[in-house]
């Protein structure tokens, strides 16, 4: 039972990425430099990166679309600030929300079925989408060729995968063991379920899902994934400094996969940055995540005469 228990333990702090404590903000995003909205859509999971209840997107359908997909026990409010810089540089943003306790393989279907109705009210635009965590597992498999059936339109599609457990979550490898299962009576793939839901062997190395990923949608014309080293890494510190609440979730054996990583159009950057600090939580700017987006053309470069206006927002939103 002490095994079980540890088991417990383990999922809980490492098999979702826990956010810190999450303000809800229902208001508007600041429309920023974005261009002006030519059509209001309501697409099932998709909506503004904010925690409002009204879920209607305004968007210039000539202009490309950024699509944010959250982590595990994350919301598209998490995603507020991102959102807002994407704005800032006048490029548009929204953000899927899903049930993070569904199976990987419902939530990516729901996403491709977004995606798809997104794409129909545009007018040619790209659609790029950029998952972290357990988001980036649902957006790959979402876009991958054998969802092209789920298809209607075919626009051009980037991806971007930003700390995702491309080669499953390590802690989570007990819950994929059949000789576990039966040695438990059952015990161990109940709580696994009742700790994850139904992703719960999904998640592991053991599963299809994470042994055996397809490839891409002809449409996806590049794949960057960002692999974040979270070695030493820390979200909150005491007073003196020490650490009581680490950034490391994942391992980058956990973020590299031998099939994955031989995506002929993908871009592998590995980079020193906590879990969560990577996206960016209160009083922690995603200053390595920018600079990643915009050096990789998924976001506008910042002009000279704006950047005292861009140190100005951080400082605001962070």
């Amino acid at each position: 039972m002490r095994s079980l228990t540890a088991l417990w333990l383990a999922l809980v702090l490492a098999g979702c990425a826990l956010s810190p404590a999450h303000v809800p903000d229902p208001l508007p995003l600041e429309p920023g430099r974005l261009p002006a909205p030519d059509i209001a859509v309501k697409v099932p999971r998709l909506g503004p990166c904010t925690d409002s209840p009204e879920r209607t997107v305004h968007l210039n359908s000539s202009q490309p679309v950024t699509v944010l997909v959250h982590g595990c026990n994350g919301s598209a409010g998490h995603f507020r600030s991102l959102a807002q810089l994407y704005a800032f540089h006048g490029q548009q943003a929204v953000c899927f929300s899903y049930d993070d306790r569904d199976s990987l393989m419902v939530s990516s279907r729901q996403l491709i079925g977004a995606l798809d109705e997104l794409a129909g009210h545009l007018r040619g635009s790209s659609i790029a989408v950029i998952g972290h965590s357990m988001g980036g597992l649902v957006a790959r498999k979402a876009l991958e060729a054998e969802r092209s059936a789920q298809w209607r339109s075919n626009p051009d599609l980037r991806l971007a995968t930003v700390s995702a457990p491309v080669s499953g979550i390590a802690v989570a490898s007990t819950c994929g063991l059949t000789a576990v299962h039966w040695l438990s009576l059952g015990v161990v793939p109940g709580m696994c379920w009742m700790i994850t839901g139904d992703n719960w062997f999904e998640i592991t190395k053991h599963s299809d899902f994470i042994r055996l990923p397809g490839p891409l949608l002809p449409s996806v014309q590049r794949y960057l994934k960002v692999v974040t080293d979270e070695r030493g890494t820390c979200r909150r510190r005491a007073l003196d400094g020490s650490c009581i609440e680490s950034d490391f979730i994942f391992t980058l054996g956990e973020q590299y996969h031998p099939v994955v990583d031989k995506y002929p159009r993908m871009t592998n950057i590995e980079v020193d940055a906590g879990h969560v600090e990577i996206v960016g939580y209160k009083d922690v700017a995603p200053r390595k995540l920018l600079e990643i987006l915009q050096r990789e053309n998924m976001l506008a470069p910042t002009p000279p005469a704006r950047r005292a206006a861009l140190e100005r927002l951080l400082a605001m939103l962070y």
